[in-house]
């Protein structure tokens, strides 16, 4: 243990870590392009409400059901190996994704999208974990991989803008595939191979169990917020019954799909639910305001995606601040602080229909995009740090699952509460047919393409009052999403807080990373110790 908390990361490591960043970056984009080729989609490829929504979060859905299995898979044949595989099956799938012909195709091609990408990122955070041993080192490094998150969101509005403006709306998903071609270069240069030495049976019972649980859940909640709760019921009770299944599944495997023990690690706990809720907020907010930008705004998709550029550049900065505040200032207060303003910024999008929309945008995303990229460093590292090192695959996978779950549910939710407030709020304009009237409560795309066709006086008052329409959605979204901040930032400060250590008979700490064959020195307060992970760096 001593070796490992004493050895330093060389060049070629630090080299390494700019090659882990970029299936970050892959993900990163990906989840946030499509939110400014939204209008071209729409036009083009004329999506309903449901397609729309499905074409932006199926995803994430497809992603996070499958990203333990796959991170059980990197423990048995590699995780270099199964990262390779991603890239190549990635790059594939961007290219069938950019030239699919109907909405239905797209649909399909971003299924095989979360397939390959739920190869690509359980294995970064632990090939991160054996390349950097020294603590100090590796909250550089998660905080390295933490802000390629930040500028792949920044860099997919900024670059998709771009190619919109000159080509089409397909062009968006060509942009994977220099970074593909760039890690699959790298990858074999640059970061060594690991694997589990005794990685256990593969259960294949319990990898359709996290899919049959994830998907019916998830469509549950988009059915419900659709107005249909009736329809929602079976599906949110067939989700539940699968995850209790699974559950008790693990409890009872010699080699789990995940360990469930990982839990009774109250700060893993923590970071993980701190994890699902930023990374909810963040994706729904980059799923509506690229919107509001190019469709209520009326900027062009490079000039709203410039305006979201501050706020990007500002999560990848407070990232690498929270990194070098953390051993002065701590853990808990930072999380909590970094919560709290993201669930000011949600706030500020209340003030919308008061005018200066754009102002408004611009300021409410660069306050949520601190507190995200102070937030998900600091957890990020924390889940790694509360583990014994042969569980980090693990911890990983558990991970990058909630992230990807949290990403998903808040396109769905966040996106399904703003699509029900703007149909409810969308009245009846005068000279509009109701047919007209019914494609416009679809979706602000539908209303403005309609609004085009129609001309004169009632065109315009159609746009008008879907943008009005839009903005009040937005203020209820916000609202939704800064009270859920609110209470997190309030869990955060209660479940981060110092308790008391129980100790060995000889004064040591008996925690389970302190005890014997764990990863902490047998003093109390030990690096990996879950008892000190509050109130020190993680």
């Amino acid at each position: 243990m001593a070796q490992e908390m004493t050895t330093k990361a060389g060049a070629r490591e630090w080299a390494g870590l700019l090659i882990l960043t970029l299936p970050v970056l892959l993900i990163a984009i990906d989840l946030t392009v499509l939110g400014f080729a939204v209008p071209a989609l729409s036009e083009d490829l004329a999506p309903s409400s449901t397609q729309l929504l499905w074409l932006v979060d199926i995803y994430s859905f497809v992603l996070a059901g499958l990203l333990v299995t796959m991170g059980t898979l990197g423990d048995r044949i590699g995780r270099r190996k199964l990262l390779m595989a991603g890239c190549a099956g990635f790059g594939i799938a961007s290219a069938l994704a950019a030239y699919a012909p109907s909405a239905a195709a797209l649909i399909a091609a971003r299924v095989l999208l979360g397939v390959a990408g739920a190869t690509l990122m359980p294995s970064t955070l632990s090939l991160l974990r054996s390349m950097f041993r020294d603590e100090r080192q590796r909250l550089v490094a998660v905080a390295a991989w933490g802000s390629a998150f930040s500028a792949g969101s920044a860099l997919g509005p900024v670059v998709g803008g771009l190619l919109l403006e000159h080509f089409w709306w397909g062009s968006v998903f060509l942009i994977n595939l220099p970074l593909v071609l760039l890690a699959l270069i790298g990858l074999p240069l640059l970061v060594p191979e690991t694997k589990d030495p005794a990685p256990g049976r593969f259960d294949l019972p319990s990898a359709a169990l996290t899919l049959l649980t994830v998907l019916p859940v998830v469509y549950a909640i988009k059915t419900f917020a659709h107005g249909d709760q009736l329809a929602a019921l079976p599906f949110l009770a067939a989700g539940l019954a699968f995850g209790t299944v699974f559950v008790r599944r693990q409890r009872t495997l010699v080699d789990p799909l995940i360990d469930i023990s990982l839990f009774g690690i109250r700060h893993f706990s923590a970071a993980i639910v701190t994890n699902v809720l930023v990374v909810f907020v963040m994706a729904g907010s980059l799923f509506f305001l690229p919107q509001f930008l190019q469709l209520s705004a009326g900027l062009s998709p490079l000039r709203g995606g410039l305006m979201l550029l501050p706020g990007a550049a500002l999560s990848v900065a407070s990232g690498f601040f929270a990194a070098a505040a953390a051993r002065r200032t701590g853990v808990r207060q930072l999380i909590t602080a970094g919560l709290a303003t993201a669930a000011l910024g949600f706030a500020a999008l209340t003030a919308l229909p008061l005018g200066h929309g754009v102002a408004v945008v611009v300021l409410a995303f660069c306050l949520v995009s601190v507190g995200v990229g102070t937030v998900m460093t600091l957890t990020n590292s924390m889940v790694l740090n509360t583990v014994p090192p042969e569980r980090a695959g693990a911890a990983s996978a558990v991970s990058e699952t909630g992230i990807e779950l949290g990403g998903a549910l808040g396109v769905a939710v966040l996106g399904s509460v703003l699509s029900s407030a703007y149909r409810m709020s969308l009245d009846p304009v005068d000279g509009v047919p109701a047919r007209v009237l019914d494609a416009a409560r679809e979706t602000l795309g539908n209303a403005v393409a309609a609004a085009a066709r129609l001309g004169g006086d009632p065109g315009s008052a159609l746009v008008a009052e879907a943008r009005s329409a839009f903005a009040g959605g937005i203020q209820v979204a916000g609202l939704a999403g800064a009270g859920l901040l609110a209470v997190a930032a309030a869990l955060a400060w209660v479940l981060l807080g110092p308790r008391r250590i129980s100790r060995t008979p000889q004064g040591g700490c008996a925690c389970p990373p302190c005890a014997p064959g764990g990863t902490s020195r047998p003093e109390a307060g030990g690096a990996d110790c879950p008892s000190f992970a509050g109130e020190r760096a993680p």
